[in-house]
């Protein structure tokens, strides 16, 4: 079967089937942006939303489009409408500095402040915005909701904890081809979220950083493709 064959097969696939994920006794819908939707508990569960991470760049001489943040809070407002979710919970770095609460754009803040009124608001404190924040909702550095521990950094030995932080990425090799895309994970004990921010960047879970983490022969990746996801055997996995 020739690559355009495997990808047309796949997109057919995904047009047609809706994906699940089973975690820790629970059945959680991931989406293409990046954010995973617990029906039980009517939630929209998001990661690395790292707002503002483009006008922390240009405060430091890096002049790029503060466009980041509206894109990502865009995809908020979306998802939101998508699922119609009555809470959601940012697993950390929602900010890329803490200062990022003060410099939104005043369209931004409008929009963000928009989407509070419409969902009640978790924010998990991470390594770049540890400090809670007045923007509304609640900050606490973790929460316990059904068995499940929803925290920002993963750690392995703790059955049913989901988290975000190192940017998960496959990179897929079908017949001589690859390709690389951001994606869920999880070995039945620790679920990882792919990064949700539109400025962020994403690491192989091939390499050192998730080293020791997960039990490789239960291991289960969730690629998001174009507007669509799919799951992937382990044994096509490539570094890079």
């Amino acid at each position: 079967m020739s690559w355009y064959s495997a990808a047309r097969a796949v997109n057919e696939a995904e047009e047609t089937e809706t994906v699940f994920l089973r975690f820790g006794g629970e059945i959680f819908e991931p989406l293409p942006s990046g954010g995973l939707y617990w029906r039980a508990e009517n939630t929209l569960l998001v990661a690395d939303l790292h707002l503002e991470k483009f006008s922390s760049y240009a405060r430091r001489g890096q002049l790029l489009p503060p466009y980041d943040t509206a894109l990502t809070l865009k995809r908020l407002e979306a998802d939101l409408v998508r699922t119609g979710a009555g809470q959601v919970i940012a697993l950390g770095d929602s900010f890329h500095r803490d200062d990022g609460t003060t410099t939104l754009l005043d369209g931004d803040r409008l929009r963000l402040a928009t989407l509070m009124d419409k969902a009640r608001w978790t924010w998990l404190s991470g390594n770049h915005d540890p400090a809670p924040h007045a923007l509304g909702g609640v900050c606490p550095p973790l929460l316990e909701r059904g068995g499940l521990t929803l925290t920002h950094e993963p750690r392995r030995g703790v059955a049913g904890l989901v988290a975000g932080h190192l940017h998960p990425a496959a990179r897929l090799s079908v017949n001589g081809r690859s390709v690389r895309r951001s994606c869920f994970v999880h070995d039945g004990r620790l679920l990882i979220l792919p990064a949700y921010g539109a400025g962020t960047g994403s690491l192989n879970i091939l390499g050192p950083a998730f080293l020791g983490l997960f039990d490789w022969p239960t291991l289960e990746v969730t690629m998001i493709g174009r507007g669509r996801l799919y799951p992937v055997s382990t044994k096509r996995l490539v570094g890079g």
